[in-house]
Protein backbone atom coordinates (compact mmCIF):
# COMPACT_ATOMS: atom_id res chain seq x y z
CA UNK A 1 0.00 0.00 0.00
CA UNK A 2 1.48 3.70 -0.93
CA UNK A 3 1.25 4.53 3.05
CA UNK A 4 3.55 1.54 3.92
CA UNK A 5 6.68 3.41 1.08
CA UNK A 6 8.67 6.13 2.26
CA UNK A 7 8.90 8.89 0.79
CA UNK A 8 11.85 8.16 -1.54
CA UNK A 9 9.94 4.81 -2.83
CA UNK A 10 7.22 6.58 -3.68
CA UNK A 11 9.28 9.05 -5.40
CA UNK A 12 10.29 6.21 -7.56
CA UNK A 13 6.98 4.64 -8.30
CA UNK A 14 5.85 8.13 -9.51
CA UNK A 15 9.31 7.96 -12.00
CA UNK A 16 7.99 4.42 -12.97
CA UNK A 17 4.46 5.35 -13.42
CA UNK A 18 5.55 8.12 -15.74
CA UNK A 19 7.86 6.14 -17.61
CA UNK A 20 5.50 2.89 -18.51
CA UNK A 21 3.49 4.62 -21.63
CA UNK A 22 7.20 4.64 -22.96
CA UNK A 23 6.72 8.59 -23.28
CA UNK A 24 9.29 10.87 -24.68
CA UNK A 25 8.94 13.60 -22.55
CA UNK A 26 8.57 14.14 -18.98
CA UNK A 27 7.73 16.83 -17.04
CA UNK A 28 9.60 16.58 -13.56
CA UNK A 29 8.38 18.65 -11.28
CA UNK A 30 10.62 18.50 -7.88
CA UNK A 31 11.33 15.10 -8.42
CA UNK A 32 13.83 14.50 -5.49
CA UNK A 33 12.08 17.00 -3.16
CA UNK A 34 10.02 14.57 -1.27
CA UNK A 35 13.75 12.36 -0.80
CA UNK A 36 16.75 12.46 1.74
CA UNK A 37 19.85 13.44 0.77
CA UNK A 38 21.16 10.03 0.80
CA UNK A 39 18.60 8.76 -1.95
CA UNK A 40 18.73 12.41 -4.03
CA UNK A 41 21.36 10.98 -6.35
CA UNK A 42 20.29 7.38 -6.62
CA UNK A 43 17.23 8.84 -8.00
CA UNK A 44 19.08 11.76 -10.09
CA UNK A 45 21.27 8.40 -11.56
CA UNK A 46 17.76 6.44 -11.96
CA UNK A 47 16.48 9.63 -14.33
CA UNK A 48 19.94 9.52 -15.95
CA UNK A 49 19.79 5.95 -16.97
CA UNK A 50 16.53 6.09 -17.62
CA UNK A 51 16.82 9.30 -20.09
CA UNK A 52 19.73 7.61 -21.72
CA UNK A 53 18.00 3.62 -21.43
CA UNK A 54 14.90 5.28 -23.59
CA UNK A 55 16.17 8.49 -25.29
CA UNK A 56 14.09 10.89 -22.90
CA UNK A 57 13.61 14.68 -22.73
CA UNK A 58 13.29 16.06 -19.40
CA UNK A 59 11.55 19.30 -18.35
CA UNK A 60 12.97 19.22 -15.21
CA UNK A 61 11.51 21.70 -12.75
CA UNK A 62 13.29 22.78 -9.70
CA UNK A 63 14.54 25.01 -7.14
CA UNK A 64 17.88 23.78 -6.68
CA UNK A 65 20.46 24.76 -9.17
CA UNK A 66 22.84 22.48 -7.56
CA UNK A 67 20.76 19.95 -8.50
CA UNK A 68 20.44 21.11 -12.37
CA UNK A 69 24.37 20.57 -13.02
CA UNK A 70 23.84 16.78 -13.05
CA UNK A 71 20.44 16.49 -15.25
CA UNK A 72 20.44 19.43 -17.33
CA UNK A 73 22.21 20.50 -20.62
CA UNK A 74 19.76 23.89 -20.57
CA UNK A 75 18.37 25.89 -17.95
CA UNK A 76 15.60 28.84 -17.98
CA UNK A 77 15.40 30.66 -14.94
CA UNK A 78 12.49 31.77 -14.03
CA UNK A 79 10.82 35.31 -12.01
CA UNK A 80 7.31 35.62 -10.54
CA UNK A 81 6.43 32.99 -13.76
CA UNK A 82 8.97 34.44 -16.37
CA UNK A 83 11.76 33.25 -18.09
CA UNK A 84 14.44 35.99 -17.55
CA UNK A 85 17.57 34.16 -18.21
CA UNK A 86 17.55 30.89 -20.44
CA UNK A 87 20.40 29.05 -22.17
CA UNK A 88 23.31 26.37 -21.95
CA UNK A 89 23.44 24.89 -18.14
CA UNK A 90 27.60 25.81 -18.47
CA UNK A 91 27.30 28.86 -19.97
CA UNK A 92 24.66 30.10 -17.55
CA UNK A 93 26.38 28.91 -14.48
CA UNK A 94 29.55 30.39 -16.02
CA UNK A 95 28.53 33.63 -16.88
CA UNK A 96 24.83 34.55 -15.45
CA UNK A 97 23.74 37.79 -16.86
CA UNK A 98 20.23 38.38 -15.16
CA UNK A 99 20.71 39.80 -11.19
CA UNK A 100 18.00 37.26 -10.32
CA UNK A 101 20.48 34.29 -11.81
CA UNK A 102 23.52 35.64 -10.16
CA UNK A 103 21.73 36.20 -6.82
CA UNK A 104 20.32 32.43 -7.32
CA UNK A 105 23.74 30.96 -8.22
CA UNK A 106 25.45 33.05 -4.98
CA UNK A 107 22.88 31.13 -2.83
CA UNK A 108 24.40 27.26 -4.19
CA UNK A 109 26.24 26.66 -0.78
CA UNK A 110 30.03 26.33 -1.55
CA UNK A 111 31.84 23.51 1.05
CA UNK A 112 34.42 26.10 1.43
CA UNK A 113 34.80 27.99 4.72
CA UNK A 114 36.64 30.94 3.15
CA UNK A 115 34.06 31.36 0.15
CA UNK A 116 32.40 34.88 0.55
CA UNK A 117 29.69 35.82 -1.53
CA UNK A 118 30.31 38.65 -4.21
CA UNK A 119 26.93 39.06 -4.94
CA UNK A 120 24.49 41.75 -2.94
CA UNK A 121 21.58 39.58 -2.09
CA UNK A 122 17.92 40.66 -2.84
CA UNK A 123 16.20 42.90 -0.85
CA UNK A 124 12.80 43.21 0.51
CA UNK A 125 9.68 40.99 -0.06
CA UNK A 126 9.12 38.43 -2.89
CA UNK A 127 5.77 40.62 -5.13
CA UNK A 128 2.93 39.34 -5.74
CA UNK A 129 2.32 36.54 -8.31
CA UNK A 130 -1.52 37.61 -9.27
CA UNK A 131 -0.62 41.22 -8.93
CA UNK A 132 2.85 41.32 -9.87
CA UNK A 133 4.40 44.81 -10.52
CA UNK A 134 4.92 46.64 -13.75
CA UNK A 135 7.78 46.53 -15.79
CA UNK A 136 10.47 44.06 -14.99
CA UNK A 137 8.75 41.78 -12.01
CA UNK A 138 12.24 41.73 -10.26
CA UNK A 139 12.80 45.63 -10.07
CA UNK A 140 11.55 45.74 -6.70
CA UNK A 141 14.44 43.80 -5.06
CA UNK A 142 17.10 44.31 -8.23
CA UNK A 143 20.39 45.82 -6.98
CA UNK A 144 20.80 47.41 -10.35
CA UNK A 145 17.06 48.77 -10.63
CA UNK A 146 16.90 51.67 -12.64
CA UNK A 147 13.54 54.13 -12.89
CA UNK A 148 12.88 52.51 -16.30
CA UNK A 149 12.62 49.23 -14.64
CA UNK A 150 9.33 50.01 -13.16
CA UNK A 151 7.95 50.66 -16.77
CA UNK A 152 9.07 48.13 -19.16
CA UNK A 153 8.95 44.72 -18.80
CA UNK A 154 12.32 43.46 -21.18
CA UNK A 155 12.26 41.25 -23.94
CA UNK A 156 14.44 37.95 -24.29
CA UNK A 157 18.15 39.18 -25.94
CA UNK A 158 20.80 37.11 -26.89
CA UNK A 159 24.05 37.25 -25.08
CA UNK A 160 25.66 34.34 -26.62
CA UNK A 161 24.45 31.80 -29.52
CA UNK A 162 21.44 30.31 -27.74
CA UNK A 163 22.07 32.43 -24.54
CA UNK A 164 18.95 34.55 -24.22
CA UNK A 165 18.37 37.23 -20.86
CA UNK A 166 15.68 40.01 -20.26
CA UNK A 167 17.35 42.67 -18.86
CA UNK A 168 17.04 46.41 -19.86
CA UNK A 169 19.75 47.46 -17.90
CA UNK A 170 22.71 45.01 -18.49
CA UNK A 171 21.63 45.60 -22.30
CA UNK A 172 21.59 49.72 -21.90
CA UNK A 173 25.06 49.16 -20.19
CA UNK A 174 26.19 47.16 -23.36
CA UNK A 175 26.61 43.43 -21.45
CA UNK A 176 24.10 42.19 -23.47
Amino acid sequence: FPSQLSASMLQRVVIARALVTSPDFVVADEPIAMADVSVRAMILELMIRCKEMFDLTYLFITHDLATCKYICHRIAIMYLGKIVEIGPLEEVFRNPVHPYTATLLEAVPVPDPRYRRTYPMPKGEIPSAINPPPGCSFHPRCPIAEPSCQVRMPHLVEVSPGHQVACSVRARAGEI
